[in-house]
């Protein structure tokens, strides 16, 4: 039976005479390829140019670059907003370490950050499952009970910025947690595209997905309970990107305390694969569908950041990603599928 999703991929060669090689000819090849869901396109080019560097995350925590942390010490209790009576009681809901307030600048109606750990700095080793756990339960806690407030409001989205480069606003690890009417254009599109999808062919992208990427293997990594780990045919990082997709949860309401720690143990094979690769930042984020839909399960995405250099910190975004609005990345899927399957093999 022919496969219902196409992986195109268009072959690129480029020729020019090379300084480095006595002006002698050199050919450099490059790709573009066509997401199999929305049709939009991502370059892979200047492979291996690109290596994650460095951060001294140690310094984070010297006073003239820390500076004022709202997250930091009983700080937290005094400076951070609390949610009026009539959402939750208790102002603030804690569990652990994990502590989630309002977000002071919020993006939408429900919008919160999780303060993650009582320390400043944590570094990928320091995650353990205790902090990632409380963390992602105490978030999706939120959401579920704002789903059951307003139930009008369609989609949950949790998103985490860790470490410079990753464009969050403070070291101090915490993630967001927002329920919106309008998540964003790669979820917009993503989602019209995976109902179309399920109409023209009565089964949803994902499920599918996964079915041809454990087929030829290149790209299917491992799975953990009921989440299944990729490399995203297109990438939207530099450095690749892994997407996890729980097959069947449609909606926050069904997204167990199961799946959570499956994700917390998914997510901690991840952080050892960038410990031992020099990756130190990362943009991270968890969708749900709307209730009562079954094309868009719920899909994790993560995402390495790094800059180009430390010298200019010169970052790894550009013309490519903020105006034309095209991913491009150094690292062919096939070869950060095979990188991260075996720290997903069981020892």
């Amino acid at each position: 039976m022919a496969s219902k999703i196409a992986f195109q991929i268009t072959n690129v060669e480029n020729t020019f005479l090379d300084p480095r090689a006595d002006f002698q000819p050199t050919t450099i090849k490059s790709q573009v390829r066509i997401d199999p869901l929305t049709g939009r396109t991502g370059h892979f080019s200047h492979f291996g140019a690109i290596k994650p560097q460095k951060l001294d995350i140690e310094k984070y925590l010297e006073p003239q670059i820390k500076g004022f942390c709202p997250f930091c010490g009983d700080k937290k209790n005094h400076v951070t907003p609390m949610f009026p009576e009539g959402l939750f009681q208790e102002g603030r809901l804690a569990m652990g370490e994990a502590l989630l307030v309002p977000n002071l600048f919020p993006y939408d109606v429900y919008s919160s950050v999780v303060i993650m750990t009582n320390d400043h700095v944590v570094s990928l080793k320091n995650f353990d499952d205790e902090k990632l756990y409380n963390s992602f339960y105490l978030g999706i806690d939120f959401l579920k009970k704002v789903k059951g407030k307003s139930p009008s409001i369609p989609y949950q989205v949790m998103a985490w910025n860790y470490m410079p480069p990753s464009g969050g606003g403070l070291v101090h690890p915490h993630q967001q947690y927002f329920a919106t009417e309008r998540p964003g254009n790669q979820f917009t599109d993503e989602y019209r595209a995976a109902e179309l999808f399920y109409n023209n062919h009565q089964v949803d992208y994902w499920t599918e997905l996964i079915e041809e990427e454990h087929k030829h293997k290149d790209r299917y990594i491992g799975q953990v309970g009921d989440a299944h780990w990729l490399a995203s045919f297109v990438s939207l990082g530099v450095l690749g990107e892994i997407i996890c997709v729980f097959p069947g949860v449609f909606c926050i309401e069904d997204f167990t305390d199961a799946q959570v720690r499956h994700l917390v143990s998914g997510v901690q094979k991840v952080f050892c694969y960038y410990l031992e690769n020099g990756i130190y930042s990362f943009n991270a984020s968890l969708f749900w569908g709307a209730a009562g839909q079954k094309f868009f399960p719920a899909h994790f995405r993560i995402v390495p950041r790094t800059y180009l250099n430390t010298r200019d910190y010169a970052p790894d975004i550009n013309f490519f990603q903020t105006v034309l609005q095209e991913p491009v990345s150094v690292v062919l899927p096939e070869d950060l599928g095979k990188e991260v399957r075996p720290y997903f093999i069981k020892k």
